[in-house]
């Protein structure tokens, strides 16, 4: 039997995605929970997994085309064996695995739908329950939030692929859900039957929840928009949920967009969001005055970074080493090109200026983008430059990286680093962009304190920590007493594969093309 997949709903309000990669091609064989593809949409890169074993027979989009939510991706020839849960319903109850959903017919022209854990990152198993945002009972539409899961690299949002009234949730708060298992159950209507007026007076309440019923465009709470519009909105710096849509269900376009604009209006915005294992201030007083103790499990990304830390330095012999930079013509240099070059889009601070500077340097001294095998037998030269850079989030420490630095030039990483800043401070940072890391940077300064000890990113094998920049007194080439603005970093390396002697070549390179910016613009190649 052939049978379409239908691309599932992949993230709040996303209705279309760029098609980045097909992982394979028309005629391969492929087993269930294979990736089949990589696409894009604005929020994040996303890779959709076969829910069958079967052989591919046709792939309906080409690199680069924009792929549909609830359209077909791609073609595949099942085994009978495999066809039996995806057969038209013939019968009250006929289990049917389709796009996330398995279904039971009832006797009211109704379908009791369970919806399955879909796949939210590569190699992601379980995730936790952070928080229910509907109850048993509710009406929802579609697209709605319905649950925040914590996975062990960011919080992600699931929405409904269809309304309906949440009949089960088959999970508490706090509990791990598994992917590929129910998550909630929701009744829908059967879409062969017209619907009865109590069932279409039920629809009409649940659209009316996230927006009036009229015939004149509305403004939903969530909104419906490509990721062009999308970009568009935030090169604006508007909110996108708070402009009116003239598309089918409130869908916004570019002209929604303009129209917004010329408008003038300027609403408040209120953003809420779980705060995952955080102690609220009120939780915080209520222990306090109740002098009881409060005990709260490791989860999520605390969890995973506790057992990397300890890894790390349970595995590699860790030695530091430190060093003074005087950044005073940097800061210069930065100043004046911020004003010309920085936008919503791309915030230009010191960090563009130091990843590249490391990476010159790191040509010079390719150990510091090696990484080391398990039993330490083998050393591999990284030929990318993928340099991390940790940032305190809600959910925990990420370490996102920036691909390819060697290549892109100060502009280029900027932007890279303002829109990876952005999806990591609200946890959301796809699982793509925290792979494949090869040096980190971790800048403790913009909270404060000059001298750290880092903890190695394995299989990294060197990190530094960036004080906070000084203003200090220094003595000149004449003796003279003056201000400039100080620096302290500090190395940590895995002292199996590298020496004192170096990483402070290594770190003198890499201060000279910071110290001295022109001396970086000419080894640019």
């Amino acid at each position: 039997m052939i049978k379409d997949f239908i691309l599932p709903d992949i993230g709040e309000g996303v209705v279309e995605c760029e098609l980045v990669d097909w992982l394979v091609s028309e005629g391969d064989i492929v087993t269930e929970d294979q990736p089949i593809a990589d696409v894009m949409t604005d929020k994040a890169l996303v890779q959709i997994p076969a829910p069958h074993a079967g052989k591919i027979t046709k792939l309906y989009y080409a690199k680069g085309d924009i792929a549909i939510v609830h359209q077909p991706l791609y073609a595949v020839e099942m085994d009978s064996d495999d066809t039996g849960h995806a057969q038209t319903p013939t019968a009250e109850v006929t289990p049917m695995v389709e796009a996330g959903v398995a279904s039971v017919a009832t006797e009211n022209h109704s379908n009791i739908e369970d919806f399955l854990l879909p796949d939210i990152g590569e190699g992601i198993v379980e995730c936790e329950l952070v928080d229910w945002l509907v109850e048993e009972g509710d009406v929802v539409v579609e697209d709605q939030p319905i649950a925040d899961v914590m996975t062990d690299k960011a919080l992600v949002q699931i929405p409904a692929m269809k309304a309906g009234k949440i009949v089960k949730l088959h999970y508490r708060k706090g509990q791990l859900a598994k992917v590929h298992s129910p998550l909630f159950a929701i009744e829908v209507e059967s879409e062969d039957v017209p619907m009865s007026p109590e069932a279409e007076q039920v629809a009409q309440q649940a659209a009316s929840k996230s927006a009036p019923v009229t015939g004149e465009p509305v403004a939903q709470g969530k909104a419906l928009a490509s990721p062009a519009v999308r970009r568009m909105a935030r090169s604006l710096d508007i909110n996108i949920a708070l402009v009116v849509g003239s598309g089918k269900n409130g869908r916004v376009y570019k002209e929604d967009i303009e129209r917004h604009q010329q408008s003038g209006a300027q609403p408040t915005v209120t953003t809420t969001a779980p705060a995952a294992s955080n102690v609220s201030t009120t939780e915080v007083a209520t222990i306090s005055q109740s002098g009881a103790d409060r005990v709260e499990p490791i989860k999520g990304v605390k969890a995973v970074m506790a057992k990397m830390m300890v890894e790390s330095v349970s595995t590699i012999p860790h030695f530091t080493y430190c060093e003074e930079f005087d950044l005073t013509e940097l800061v210069t240099l930065r100043e004046e090109m911020k004003q010309r070059h920085s936008s919503d889009e791309v915030k230009l601070t010191m960090m563009p200026f130091f990843m590249k500077a490391m990476s010159l340097a790191m040509i010079e001294f390719p150990i510091l983008n090696s990484q080391v095998n398990a039993d330490c037998t083998e050393l591999t030269y990284k030929s990318r430059h993928n340099i991390g850079m940790a940032v305190d989030s809600k959910v925990g420490l990420l370490v996102p990286n920036i691909k390819d630095v060697q290549s892109k030039s100060i502009l280029d990483i900027a932007a890279d680093i303002t829109r990876l800043t952005t999806a990591a401070r609200s946890g959301r940072v796809a699982p793509a962009d925290l792979k494949d890391g090869t040096i980190s940077i971790s800048n403790i300064g913009a909270l404060g304190g000059t001298i750290a000890t880092p903890i190695i990113n394995k299989p990294e094998v060197a990190i530094v920590a960036l004080g906070k920049l000084q203003v200090l007194p220094r003595f000149n080439a004449k003796g003279e007493v003056e201000a400039r603005k100080i620096m302290q970093v500090s190395w940590s390396g895995d002292h199996r594969v590298i020496d004192g002697g170096t990483i402070a070549r290594f770190c003198n390179l890499w201060k000279h093309y910071l110290e001295q910016p022109q001396e970086m613009l000419l080894a640019m190649r």
